[in-house]
């Protein structure tokens, strides 16, 4: 395992679980995450490897990044199983070294949690070729009184029991800022819109690198 591991059992158990447990409405998003791609792709935080199983068979290679060394073993052990072939490393993407450039990049309920999302993200942009995609499901920054929530939370206790996520991020704005064109988006609810949980809404897109 490389020496970049993150060490976070806490909530290496929980995500374990909630992958094991993962209703049918995130899986719906995670399959049109994924949908159409082709060639070589990059994921970034790949969890336990639940996307492992939905990559359509037109995707060459898969290199997936998962940093939490708990995570990563269960990703190895979901690669294995995969249709395609999945390389799973330790590393963290600030660290990644590449011989090519990707076709597509893979975000999913990850970019909620990295240190530095604007440099993380400008990482992608360089790792990709030109017009290559970047596929996003990711948690957002809401509005109004769960807007408020959301950042009550971020300053407490929900970065220290959920893997360093942060709700109130506006991941979209970043990535346009990094220097990609979104070219299809849409926001959707997980769960209804009343429930009082900070990461209730998501963003699903893809951007492209002119």
């Amino acid at each position: 395992m490389s020496t970049n591991a993150v060490d976070n059992p806490f909530f290496a158990r929980m995500w374990t679980v909630m992958a094991r447990h993962e209703p049918e409405s995130i899986k719906r998003l995670r399959r049109e995450n994924l949908a159409g791609l082709a060639g070589r792709v990059l994921e970034v935080g790949a969890g336990t490897g639940t996307n492992f199983a939905l990559y359509p068979d037109t995707v060459t290679e898969v290199v997936a990044v998962e940093p939490e060394r708990r995570l990563a073993v269960l990703a190895q052990q979901a690669a294995a199983a995969a249709s395609v072939p999945v390389t799973v490393t330790g590393n963290t993407i600030e660290t990644l070294e590449v011989s090519e450039p990707f076709d597509a990049v893979v975000c999913s309920l990850v970019l909620c949690s990295v240190e530095q999302p604007d440099s993380v993200v400008r990482q992608l942009f360089s790792l990709l070729r030109p017009g290559g995609e970047l596929r996003y499901f990711e948690h957002i920054a809401s509005s109004g009184w769960r807007s408020r929530l959301q950042r009550l939370a971020d300053a407490t206790i929900w970065p220290r029991i959920a893997g360093n996520c942060h709700a109130h991020r506006h991941t979209e704005q970043t990535i346009v800022g990094a220097g990609f064109q979104v070219s299809g988006a849409r926001r959707e609810w997980m769960m209804p819109a009343w429930v009082p949980v900070p990461t209730s809404e998501v963003a699903i897109g893809r951007a492209v690198k002119p």
